[in-house]
């Protein structure tokens, strides 16, 4: 199986996110990371969907959902071709000895520390998945009180864009 990142262009309505996910859960795929929110035009949402499947059934799935009448544009992002990043809230026991180990550690990995308490500090790290991997090795010594992680958003690199293609397509089928 391979790891394939699906950026789902949808019109922004209820129900469409429980449509896009049940096409997967009928297939038997797992979900690894799903993302949604608002585009830069206010009625249309992008969904970044993380999968771990074959090609061929993923192939199978992306046909189906291009049949949803609410699903825009489906690409799949080449990680090379994209940037995608993952963020993660982390708190992790500090106390008077260890708190500066910790710190260095955030410098280290330029995350945040965005909560202090008496015996906790709250650190917001965001990068690829194999960073956030790491961080969270080399916090795991001082133990790791609890922890939130968004999923995957990415976006393609250059200066196209799949939403202005995907909008004039639109306006011309209108």
């Amino acid at each position: 199986m391979s790891r394939h990142t699906l950026s789902v262009l949808v019109e922004n309505k209820p129900g469409v996110l429980a449509r896009v996910a049940s096409l997967f859960s009928r297939r038997g795929f797992n979900i690894d990371s799903l993302a949604v929110g608002p585009t830069e035009h206010g009625d249309i949402s992008r969904m970044t969907i993380v999968v771990n499947v074959e090609d061929l059934p993923l192939e199978q799935v992306t046909k189906q959902l291009n049949k949803l009448i609410n699903v825009i544009k489906i690409v799949e992002l080449d990680p090379a071709a994209s940037v995608q990043r993952e963020l993660m809230l982390v708190k992790v026991r500090a106390d008077v000895e260890t708190r500066s180990q910790v710190l260095e550690l955030v410098q280290l990995f330029r995350a945040r520390c965005v909560d202090v308490a008496q015996d906790a500090v709250t650190i917001e790290v965001t990068g690829t998945v194999d960073k956030l991997e790491a961080f969270i090795r080399v916090l795991e010594p001082f133990g790791i009180k609890e922890l939130v992680q968004s999923g995957m958003v990415a976006i393609g690199r250059g200066a196209r864009s799949i939403t202005d293609r995907s909008l004039r397509a639109l306006d011309r089928s209108a």
